[in-house]
């Protein structure tokens, strides 16, 4: 880059002890809002450090641009619903103010006007950055609102003859660097030079000392350097260039006129708004005052208004109460329906390891959890939308293409429109709503709320995200603590074992051969060797072992079940077994000790759950198309065919805090209820048999457990009847 560090411009700036240098708290939150890992905790306390910050973010977070109901008073709360993003923005707003806050205009130099064209230049770049899909939006509005800041650096240190400067050149720009060149350096070369004092990107001090070259020259540049030459073109006054901004735009970037009046018009509510909230002083130029539209709402219009943000802000209320992913889908369709009269929508939620974008729904609508993307290399418009992390509307697009038919076709509509979401920079997905033609300009004017929703929806995703991580996290430190206590227990169980084993086998010696207790000791030694094959397992706790499946006959084992527990726990306290089993089960692929271990667990608890004595029910049924019978054993069962235990009580039923942590390890002790560890491994054995496990309970009739085990596995040949 050609700047000339040996004129006498140069040398004075650089000799000079005023010149500004940017605050090291700025520095610090542009790098923590860059960190993907940073944590909205982690922001508030670096934006905690500056008062003067602290209080532009809760000023504007509670601002009537943000239109929330209560006011917010938590400085980690402000964060998150600002979004990192915007809290770079204020910080780097507040910053470039601080560094210049003793700087006054006068006559030759308006303060207010070089305010409102650098807040203007650096929105508009930011929202170029973002149409265009360039990754770093952020760093567009740093540069954007900088692009100018060497004509404060020269007025403040060269007041008498910079301000003739300004005098002279008016308006007219091709003038203006014609006087400062005389003068030794024009305020792009002084800007790019500041910017590289400031040990900024090398790529933001070229777009600074490019901006006022000619436009042929800048439509191979890179990027940057082309987003904060538009956005300077569109922030200038009429009369200040040769060619509109508009002109320029469309040059560089080939935008239609529709698209730039999008950009305009909502760059410039949004700085007129900010500055408003943030109190920054900002005088627009007299010819862009007469563009501002002033909005005059009737009563009725009010009314409609207050109801919808009262609506929008109890949605945002539930989404934050939302404990799991079907909840956030649910409410944020609910949301959508009741707040923007979407009719039918669904979601595309982002796979980072496979970078698919991957369709679900509320309802588990089979046909939309069907719908993959690939991200990087289809092209359609829930793919540009999130590339591009801007809401996109099918209607007036050229580039439709077969997949988007399909999605509009699916949703009933005449079009979609697609609304990104994201958190702390990383994609979390997309909501895809089917539109109609009329409510498409509607929907456009309602994009800051659109947005807003979306961010609160992205958020809602990605808390659910970590809080399951975590929770995997901790699961796995306490498997690696169990199995720690499990090898222990291994070395200390067996020598004991092995004792009783010893001493049945001589007590069976002892006994004639055909005494009655010769059939207790069999049953008590095959007892002991489930024992040890349990054990066993635990061995191997961190490092579970393959289990040999094979063919079980769930009726058989349930009898033989029922007659040990029977004598052992069932008479002695007071409960009577009622066993109801379907003739001729088909019988399906599984490791039988572990089958063994399910129906013993459940069976126990439910006896546990009757200390006072009860009924005890025990039923089997098939599972299958209602005229299907089973001829013979070879025969092929039906797909879905499935064999289905049912275990019910009369005990005093589950609380409604243990039922919904059911299945989880080591919530509690047992305490006449159906809870413990002993649930966690029926889960775990139940799901590696691709089976289910349901649970009904209540206080006034107990409880029951319904196991469904399909017949199908991946042996399916080796199924047999049982008979």
């Amino acid at each position: 880059m050609p700047v000339n560090t040996d004129l006498s411009v140069f040398e004075k700036l650089k000799t000079s002890k005023h010149l500004p240098s940017l605050p090291q708290i700025l520095l610090k939150l542009i790098k923590a809002c860059d960190d993907e890992k940073t944590t909205p905790s982690g922001l508030a306390r670096i934006t905690a450090v500056d008062p003067s910050l602290s209080s532009k973010v809760l000023r504007l977070v509670n601002s009537s641009y943000m239109g929330f109901m209560s006011p917010i008073t938590s400085l980690e709360k402000a964060v998150i619903y600002l979004g990192a993003d915007t809290i770079k923005n204020i910080a780097i707003s507040a910053s470039i103010l601080q560094v210049f806050s003793r700087t006054r205009g006068d006559s030759s130099f308006n303060l207010r006007r070089f305010w409102w064209h650098s807040f203007m230049c650096a929105t508009l770049a930011r929202r170029i950055a973002k149409s265009t899909g360039y990754m770093n939006p952020e760093e567009a509005f740093l540069c954007g609102l900088l692009h100018d800041i060497a004509k404060l650096v020269l007025w403040k240190h060269f007041p008498t003859q910079y301000g003739r400067i300004l005098k002279e050149s008016g308006k007219d720009t091709h003038q203006l660097l014609k006087n400062e060149k005389e003068m030794g350096a024009t305020h792009a070369e002084v800007g790019s030079w500041l910017i590289q004092k400031w040990n900024l990107d090398p790529f933001m001090a070229d777009a600074v000392f490019y901006h006022h070259v000619p436009v042929n020259e800048i439509i191979d540049a890179f990027p940057l350097v082309k987003i904060v030459y538009t956005a300077n073109a569109l922030s200038q006054s009429v009369e200040q260039t040769i060619e509109t901004g508009a002109e320029v735009t469309e040059k560089v970037f080939g935008f239609t006129a529709a698209q730039i009046e999008e950009i305009e018009s909502s760059a410039k509510k949004e700085v007129s708004e900010v500055a408003e909230a943030l109190d920054i002083p900002i005088e627009p130029p007299p010819d862009l005052v007469q563009d501002t539209v002033q909005i005059q709402y009737t009563s009725e219009d009010l009314a409609k208004e207050i109801k919808n943000i009262s609506l929008l802000y109890g949605t945002l209320e539930n989404l934050i109460r939302a404990d799991s992913k079907e909840a956030i889908l649910r409410i944020a369709e609910h949301g959508l329906k009741i707040l923007f009269d979407i009719k039918s929508l669904f979601f595309f939620l982002y796979d980072p390891d496979q970078e698919l974008l991957i369709g679900d729904s509320p309802d588990g609508n089979p046909r939309i959890k069907e719908l993959t993307l690939q991200v990087r290399t289809q092209r359609c418009l829930p793919c540009t939308s999130l590339a591009e992390k801007r809401i996109l509307s099918s209607f007036n697009r050229s580039d439709i293409r077969i997949p988007d038919r399909q999605m509009i076709q699916l949703l009933g509509s005449e079009g979609m429109i697609c609304l990104p979401l994201y958190a702390y920079q990383q994609p979390i997905g997309i909501i895809v709503m089917g539109v109609q033609s009329a409510q498409e300009a509607e929907l456009g004017r309602q994009q800051k709320s659109l947005s807003l929703f979306a961010n609160h929806v992205a958020i809602c995703f990605y808390v659910d995200t970590f809080k399951n991580l975590q929770a995997k996290r901790i699961q796995a430190e306490r498997m690696e603590a169990i199995s720690s206590v499990a090898r222990k227990v291994v070395h200390e169980a067996n020598n004991p074992l092995g004792i009783i084993k010893n001493y049945l086998k001589v007590l069976g010696v002892k006994l004639p051969e055909r005494h009655p207790a010769q059939s207790d000791i069999n049953i008590i030694s095959e007892e002991i060797d489930r024992v040890s094959k349990i054990i066993h397992q635990l061995n191997c706790f961190s490092q579970p072992e393959t289990k040999k499946r094979e063919a079980v006959d769930i009726n058989r084992l349930l009898v033989n079940l029922m007659k040990l527990l029977r004598k052992s726990i069932l008479k002695p306290a007071g409960i009577k077994d009622q066993l109801s089993l379907a003739p001729e089960l088909p019988r399906i692929m599984a490791d039988e000790n572990s089958l063994r271990q399910v129906f013993l667990n459940l069976i126990k608890n439910a006896a546990e759950a009757m200390p006072n004595g009860g009924r005890l029910f025990v039923k089997t049924r098939y599972i299958g198309h209602p005229e299907s019978h089973i001829e013979n054993a070879e025969e092929e069962l039906p797909e879905k065919a499935a064999i289905e235990v049912i275990i019910k009580d009369e005990g005093q039923g589950i609380s409604d805090e243990i039922k919904s942590r059911l299945f989880e390890p080591y919530i509690s002790t047992k305490s006449g209820e159906h809870r413990g560890l002993g649930l966690s491994i029926v889960h775990n054995i139940i799901k590696e048999l691709n089976g289910t496990i349901t649970c009904q309970s209540d206080k006034d009739i107990g409880t029951q457990f319904k196991v469904t085990l399909p017949c199908r596995q991946p042996d399916a040949n080796a199924n047999r009847r049982s008979g």
